[in-house]
């Protein structure tokens, strides 16, 4: 039996012709080595801000710009095509498919000038377009190659449900359909190219899995068909121990368990979208993260939890440090709520009702207080929806205020050795303390696999260059047994 593998590749790994012919080099370098190869785009890097831009200026009647957007789209697409497919034929087909999908796009803009606004539905429609362009255009390039290719769209077999603009697949159905349109192709030695972020409901309408859903659907197809690996290629060298636009001494991660990268993907480290993980992780495949713009470095792999029985490997305790940004602390506190039960409830299904997800959660043992973050942006919709839920605990003064404060960030060090070993918050702080970093809220969750802080804005970057001296510096601690 043929091994199978799965690649997607991110926005800047087919964000211009060069990174496409880079793109196809390796496809056609994989499928030397894999049997069965399966392909997962992205649209080209910045298309789909610009999509949506269309389609929020349209809902707002402004549509002065749209002819600018399709000549741009034109533009970057055709361009590409130029410099990529030497075959007349298959060029002009490729613009073509290309140029209906942009007359789409202006179709779809003007339809919400006309309604005033672009629902959930619509807007995936437009968001969906980046992705359908770049598969024609990769499966051309990667054709021209030298290499037996076909697009297809994921919305032909990645079947969703109705919750547009972060849809769940129907894992069922999504396998059954999966292997009825693929295996046919793979088995016939044929590369298929298919769109990352986009499924479609069982009625056929397009969905979207959410930002940076590509990896979710390079995981979704690796997983249903079942592939023996994914390898999600990006733009840095794997899984990085801090950002290394904030810390230029930032190393690459060789390995990485199932649970650190959890940590790491959901506490802001854009290398990987935080659904990823459960479907790889469920069916048992391999991960690997890799750089388009330097495949022959190994990149990072992701590992099983507990490969190393969740001790240090190699001493090392923190792996790394990650940084979301643009986050508010908000806290609810007043002697009222001492005994009372039910008011951590209230208050986050207030927040739940805004659509807002809390990232960071901590309350004071009294029960006196509770503070939570949240993005910046939404911080006076949900004061307003949390003022509104205790309106008359607020009057009784029960609740003493409910207040938020300036611009924050929530630091987080990631390793599944803290697990093991005793000491690690101490010397997070005082590393801190060293550096003159006030830390004005904590937490870390059961599993022990990371310590969230929360800092000032203007603190970020101080913050984390110090906890990296960590790992640079190769911390240890003694290990018990």
């Amino acid at each position: 039996m043929q091994k199978t593998l799965v690649m997607k590749f991110g926005g800047t790994s087919v964000g211009s012709a060069d990174a496409l012919k880079i793109a196809a080099q390796i496809i056609r370098d994989s499928k030397k080595d894999w049997g069965r190869v399966v392909v997962v785009t992205s649209a080209m890097s910045g298309v789909t801000d610009l999509l949506l831009d269309s389609a929020a200026s349209a809902s707002h009647g402004k549509i002065d710009s749209l002819t600018q957007t399709e000549s741009a789209l034109r533009a970057r697409h055709f361009s590409a095509a130029d410099s990529l497919i030497k075959n007349e034929n298959l060029r002009e087909k490729t613009k073509q498919e290309i140029n209906a999908l942009i007359l789409s796009l202006v179709n779809l803009c003007k339809a919400i000038t006309v309604l005033g606004e672009a629902s959930p539905r619509a807007m995936d429609a437009v968001a969906s377009l980046g992705e359908r362009m770049c598969i024609h255009l990769l499966a051309a390039a990667a054709s021209d190659a030298g290499i037996k290719t076909q697009d297809i769209e994921t919305t032909e077999f990645v079947v969703t449900n109705s919750h547009f603009q972060n849809a769940h697949p129907d894992f069922k159905t999504t396998t059954e359909k999966t292997r009825e349109k693929l295996i046919p192709l793979l088995d016939a030695g044929i590369v298929p190219v298919t769109t990352g972020f986009i499924g479609a409901t069982l009625e056929g309408v397009v969905t979207t899995l959410g930002r940076g859903g590509s990896d979710y659907s390079a995981a979704i197809i690796g997983s249903v068909l079942p592939a023996d690996e994914v390898w999600i290629w990006t733009d840095v060298d794997g899984v990085m121990t801090a950002d290394p636009r904030l810390v230029p001494s930032a190393q690459t991660l060789p390995e990485i368990n199932y649970n650190e990268i959890a940590e790491l993907a959901y506490y802001g480290a854009k290398v990987l979208h935080p659904k990823t993980i459960r479907p790889v992780l469920e069916a048992g495949i391999g991960l690997r993260i890799c750089n388009t713009f330097n495949p022959s470095h190994p990149g990072t792999r992701l590992t099983a939890n507990g490969k190393s029985n969740g001790k240090p490997v190699n001493g090392r305790v923190v792996k790394a440090v990650t940084a979301i940004r643009k986050q508010r602390l908000i806290t609810i506190e007043g002697r009222g709520m001492l005994g009372v039960p039910g008011v951590a409830a209230r208050a986050f299904g207030a927040v739940a009702s805004t659509g807002t997800s809390v990232p960071l959660i901590t309350q004071a043992s009294s029960e006196q207080s509770i503070c939570f973050a949240v993005p910046a942006e939404m911080t006076q919709t949900i004061l307003s929806a949390l003022e509104k839920t205790f309106a008359a605990e607020i009057t009784d003064q029960d609740i003493d205020r409910v207040w938020a404060t300036d611009d924050i960030s929530i630091i987080t060090v990631v390793g599944a050795g803290m697990r093991h070993t005793p000491g690690v918050s101490g010397r997070v702080f005082s590393q801190l303390g060293n550096h003159g970093v006030n830390v004005l809220a904590i937490a870390q969750g059961s599993s022990e696999v990371s310590i969230s802080l929360v800092v000032d804005a203007a603190d970020t970057e101080n913050a984390v260059k110090a906890l990296h001296e960590l790992i640079i510096e190769g911390y240890r601690l003694k290990v018990e047994g």
